[in-house]
């Protein structure tokens, strides 16, 4: 998980996003427990109730699953599930408005095939 948070947004939202982006970047895997709640609340020092909450929204999204009294657990697929949906909004995001870009000042498709595969690898 990083180190801090912004003021973008809310700071469960940050926890939700920081646990799920532990998934998708192998740290943590399916079946293996999550951090408590009180051990990301000490961590950070934020209150247990805004770890709660970003716990819940990772269980209500079914990347995660609660064990009563023993804790919560990534859920079975939820790496798949995660990249499956970054993927989308990455080509939401960057590929089709880079894309209608291209169109408007009139590249070729092999002219932003070309500038991709210049950058790929760098």
């Amino acid at each position: 998980m990083k180190a801090v948070f912004d003021e973008s947004r809310p700071i469960f939202q940050q926890i939700f996003e920081m646990i799920a982006d532990d998934i998708v970047d192998g740290e943590l895997h399916e079946g293996e427990q999550i951090p408590s709640t009180t051990e990301i609340s000490k961590f950070y020092q934020v209150n247990r109730a805004t770890v709660q909450k970003g716990l819940s929204m990772l269980v209500n999204a079914g990347y995660a699953y609660k064990q009563r009294g023993v804790g919560v657990f990534v859920a079975e697929g939820a790496k798949y599930r995660l990249l499956a949906e970054r993927k989308e909004e990455f080509y939401i995001q960057y590929v089709k408005p880079m894309l209608e870009e291209g169109r408007r000042i009139q590249m070729t498709m092999e002219e932003i095939k070309r500038l991709i595969e210049e950058d790929y690898d760098d």
